[in-house]
């Protein structure tokens, strides 16, 4: 085995080494072109882009006498769970706390929980923001078909939903800031050719907080 390793060594393994050598420079080069022509679509970019304050426009929703609250967009925020017991108080609470006029915006807890204890905490917690007044809606389904992304699509299915004019969507680890709704659902009542607006990312201990 030794002499027949031995002369079958050199054909074999040196055509295969000088491969490899020459698909790394191959990547090599590609990875340097690439590099330089991201390099020049950015300097283009800083030196003739417009900034995205200056291609759309934003304009705070200003109060009308005439129309009351109706001036102001309806807003359907959606918060998918699924066993989320560290932190389903904290997103609720913060969905509850948008500042934005109450009979103009509605929470949609969507609870895909398969614990029965979680499940029955997060009902009595939108219970309890209910009976404060707040406009929150507690969904369950029978089945976890899409896993989140489905729990969204149904919970679009529920009649109230046709009011709204707006979806926000917040996972469940996600605590906006209450002038949330203020600086992003303008871009989109200006902006008619917008289909989404994606705020910033700040991850926390516990919670991804959203500016």
């Amino acid at each position: 085995m030794a002499v027949i390793w031995g002369q079958i060594k050199a054909p074999l393994i040196v055509p295969l080494l000088k491969l490899a050598v020459v698909v790394c420079l191959i990547m090599s080069v590609m990875l340097f072109i690439e590099r330089v022509y991201m390099g020049i679509v950015i300097a283009l970019v800083k030196l003739f882009g417009r900034k995205p304050d200056k291609r759309f426009k934003w304009e705070a929703i200003k109060d009308d006498v005439e129309l009351g609250n109706s001036a102001y967009p309806m807003v359907l925020v959606q918060i998918p769970m699924y066993n989320e017991r560290e932190v389903y108080q904290l997103s609720i609470g913060a969905a509850c706390g948008l500042s934005w006029p109450s009979d103009r915006i509605v929470i949609q807890v969507l609870d895909d929980s398969t614990d029965p204890t979680i499940k029955d905490m997060v009902e009595l917690e939108c219970q309890r923001w209910a009976s404060k007044g707040i406009n929150i809606k507690y969904e369950i389904r029978d089945n976890r078909n899409g896993y989140k992304a489905g729990a969204l699509k149904e919970g679009m299915k529920h009649s109230y939903v046709k009011h709204c004019d707006y979806v926000v969507i917040f996972d469940a680890d996600f605590q906006p800031e209450p002038d949330f709704l203020w600086r992003t659902i303008p871009s989109l009542v200006h902006n008619p050719e917008l289909a989404l607006v994606q705020a910033r990312w700040k991850f926390g201990k516990f919670l991804s907080q959203v500016s």
